[in-house]
């Protein structure tokens, strides 16, 4: 029989079921690899105590520190009325401050023999606070002596490693388990190339892991820590770049547009020259169309960069060339207004085949899943027949009963509000794979885009168009300056008066049915009130300080029917003021609209509110954007309005963004809840590993695309594509 290799033995044969059973469950452990692979959040110096003076409120938290004074006392309640109930109260301290512990009933004798003043101990447990002072109740312990053999020296400079724990395991539970399991990391295979190891000064892997779960001295950690985070940045790009090398294999029809076709035509019509960093973008696509395989471009732009209009440009290049071009659009209300404005950016060019068309035009068609059957079925033939050259539409494009003619090109907007399985739907409409062109308005650092977005080549369209605004953004603390939210809406008087149009920006609708059973988030409970709803200020605004003025609604759950007349009344300057919710986040392009007033701000994320910012200041007029809070002055959720209201730069407020939220799951478990496969690496701080990475990772692929000569790497490549990683990738 094979033996099984020790680092897939089961926690379960190692450390018994019982604590198996608790990792499995609450860390996601499953064998002696994975456990191995649980790295300390950090390391305690037995000299260096934590301070006690600054613990995180209703955390759980591991300290070091000595017992200054133990007492126990004794008390009266409805369990022990005799005055037999016992409390025992531990002060520990650090020499920063002093922490209170409490233990009470049966709890008390252990702790009462065994934390004697002076004794020194690891303290577990969640802070809470009585009686105004901190406090940690039935912490969990472990005393710290010293053998007899270890010098105090040793004693008080070793790293004691503080693992990443759950209320049901502490740390240095953990840490034993670990150091049961630590023989086997010898038997640890190196994914990383020898040279690509030697190269760059990198421990072998085995050294690696016995460094990082016990070091010796500072360096050993940053020794670990350099290797392990290579680690994960190159099987990761080595995962990306197998999937580039594969694309690049797959046959695709080259479509280069013909002389004097439709793209001149459209060219010829615009009363406006592209940005350079258009006409730039606009080539990279063409060269891409113009060859034989498939291809995978990002397209990033910030808000308002254009790039409706160099993916129309793509689109009526693959028309010209006798294909045909689909776009997706996450909602409805996007779709429309796509299909809205690209036909009044194409003219006749958009009405082919029909009265007043022009001969070199084609049909645009629009496809969701709201329109009337007769519209639909005419929808469908002209895709099937190919009369349609483009059609925009929502997810109803995927649908089974969709066919096209000769699919050459999707364009995807907004990708991070759209499935892999549903880019992936599309692909496979097309008699061979169609060009893909993904875009997204979220500026995302460069090295995120390499990371998750790794399989696809970037272009990135960082100007904007002659003629745009700036827009100006302020935060209005509600709670502490009530007259700043009173002359909020004295300035959308003032922009109305001008002739000019605005949003208000709310996080609900308003009609949802209070849930009792629907946890509240601790910010809820801390507000006391629900987050702001549409149907609810816009009452307010019509009855109150926009009495007078046209206002209407617009959410996610009306009628497609209903939202487009609503859509269409604004757009046409008949509504003053529309009070939404994030469904005008994207692509909604209204240029007399100037203000935007965002009502409890601090409950939308940082990129959030720069796209919703970007619906304001797009014509001549400048834009006004104010942020309304009632978060205290010194709350994390003010910095980040302030760090919004600061600057307007998409990238820079996608790296703050990052910082706080960290990176999430860079390989899409995000979406499944699991745990984030990168454990060491920061995409942001570690911008030079993951360029590097790459770099090696493409070298190594195109030398030997299946790894023959690297069955190291193979494994480690399919323990990070397990089956559900493996389709994400496969369908990126």
């Amino acid at each position: 029989m094979d033996l099984v290799p020790a680092l897939e033995e089961p926690l379960k044969k190692v450390l018994g079921p019982a604590t198996a059973k608790v990792m499995a469950e609450h860390l996601g452990l499953h064998t002696v690899g994975d456990l191995l692979h649980h790295y300390p959040r950090r390391y305690e110096e037995r000299g260096q105590l934590t301070h006690l003076a600054d613990l995180p409120m209703d955390e759980h938290v591991t300290v070091v520190a000595m017992v200054a004074d133990a007492r126990l006392h004794t008390f009266a309640s409805s369990k022990a009325p005799r005055g037999q109930g016992q409390r025992l109260e531990v002060t520990i301290t650090d020499g920063s401050g002093r922490l209170q512990l409490v233990f009470f009933g049966k709890g008390v004798h252990k702790p009462h023999k065994e934390l004697l003043p002076g004794t020194r101990a690891m303290f577990a447990g969640k802070v809470s606070v009585f009686n105004r002072r901190l406090q940690l109740a039935h912490p969990a312990y472990e005393l710290l002596r010293g053998d007899a053999e270890e010098t105090v020296e040793t004693w008080a400079g070793a790293l004691i490693p503080i693992y990443p724990a759950t209320a049901k395991l502490e740390s240095w539970k953990i840490g034993k388990a670990i150091q049961t399991v630590l023989p086997s990391a010898q038997e640890a295979l190196d994914p990383l190339p020898d040279t690509l190891r030697e190269g760059r000064g990198l421990v072998p892997l085995p050294e690696a892991l016995l460094k990082i779960h016990r070091p010796h001295t500072k360096a050993d950690i940053a020794d670990a820590r350099s290797r392990l985070k290579w680690d994960e940045a190159f099987v990761l790009q080595v995962a990306l770049a197998r999937r580039r090398h594969a694309d690049a294999q797959l046959p695709a029809v080259a479509r280069k547009p013909k002389p004097a076709g439709l793209l001149t035509a459209f060219d010829d019509r615009l009363p406006f020259t592209l940005t350079e960093g258009q006409q730039k973008v606009s080539k990279e696509i063409f060269d891409d169309l113009a060859t034989e395989h498939p291809m995978h471009r990002l397209l990033q732009g910030e808000v308002g960069s254009g790039k409706t209009m160099v993916a129309l440009r793509a689109m009526l290049a693959v028309v010209d060339a006798g294909g045909q071009a689909a776009m997706l659009a996450p909602t409805e209300v996007l779709a429309q207004q796509h299909h809205r404005s690209i036909v009044e950016m194409m003219g006749e060019l958009a009405e082919g085949g029909m009265l007043g068309g022009a001969d070199q035009g084609t049909k645009v068609v629009l496809l969701t899943g709201s329109m009337g059957a007769a519209a639909r079925r005419q929808a469908l033939l002209d895709l099937v027949t190919g009369e349609a050259g483009i059609v925009i539409g929502t997810h109803a494009l995927i649908e089974d009963k969709v066919r096209f003619h000769d699919l050459g090109l999707v364009v995807v907007d907004e990708q991070h509000r759209f499935g892999v399985e549903q880019r992936d739907a599309l692909r496979g409409k097309g008699k061979q794979p169609p060009h893909l062109l993904v875009m997204t308005a979220t500026p995302i650092p460069r090295t995120v885009a390499m990371t998750v977005f790794g399989d696809l080549e970037t272009s990135v369209l960082d100007q904007l168009p002659a003629g745009r605004s700036p827009i100006a953004s302020h935060v209005v603390p509600a709670a502490d300056k009530p007259h700043f939210l009173a002359r909020a809406w004295e300035r959308v008087r003032e922009e109305v008066g001008k002739g000019h149009q605005a949003y208000v920006v709310c996080p609900r609708i308003g009609d949802e049915e209070d849930d009792p059973k629907k946890k509240k988030s601790p910010e809820d409970e801390a507000e006391k009130r629900p987050p702001l709803a549409v149907l609810d200020v816009a009452d307010q605004l019509a009855k109150g300080p926009l009495q007078g003025l046209g206002v209407e609604v617009l959410h996610g759950r009306m009628h497609p029917d209903d939202k487009d007349a609503v859509m269409r009344r604004f757009a046409a300057g008949e509504t003053h003021v529309l009070v939404a919710t994030t469904v005008i986040e994207v692509g909604v392009n209204v240029p007399n609209a100037t203000a935007m007033v965002i009502m409890d701000a601090d409950r939308f994320g940082v990129s959030q509110l720069h796209q919703l910012r970007g619906r304001v200041g797009r014509g001549s007029a400048p834009g006004l954007c104010l942020l309304v809070t009632e978060m205290p002055e010194a709350s994390p959720a003010r910095q980040r309005l302030n760090a919004v209201a600061a600057t307007l730069d998409g990238f820079e407020l996608s790296r703050i963004d990052l910082e706080q939220r960290r990176e999430g799951d860079v390989l899409g478990q995000a979406q499944s809840g699991a745990r984030t496969s990168l454990r060491m690496l920061a995409v942001i701080e570690d911008e030079e590993i993951i360029a590097e990475a790459r770099d090696e990772a493409a070298a190594v692929v195109a030398a030997d695309p299946d790894l023959k000569q690297l069955p190291a790497l193979r494994t480690a490549l399919d323990a990070l594509l397990d089956e559900e990683r493996e389709q994400y990738l496969e369908k990126g």
